[in-house]
């Protein structure tokens, strides 16, 4: 379609090139490759919540594991203690006769 043919209601002369939206501040677009059994993984986090951004839960996995990767050894050993402590604090059922 030639500009003469173009439709006067079809004006492009102030259009941009780009996304329509920018990107929320200290955001990146990128193209990631994710394997599909992780990203349903976490659209259905995302469903059973009633909604919300599976992206951002990838966001938070991603946050919250470099965080451990950071946190130091006394830190680490003290939150692994606890966590193995945890069911060993639970008193014992007595078992049925």
């Amino acid at each position: 379609m030639s500009e003469e043919e173009m439709l006067p209601e079809y004006d492009f002369s102030r259009a941009k090139r780009g996304p329509v939206v920018p990107p929320r501040p200290h955001t990146t677009r990128i193209t990631l490759y994710i394997d599909t059994d992780i990203l349903n993984w976490f659209r259905e986090q995302v469903h059973r919540q009633g909604g919300g951004s599976y992206q951002r839960l990838i966001n938070d996995a991603l946050r919250e594991h470099i965080e451990r990767q950071s946190e130091d050894l006394e830190a680490m050993l003290r939150r692994v203690i606890r966590e193995e402590l945890r069911p060993a604090s639970r008193p014992e059922r007595p078992r049925p006769r």
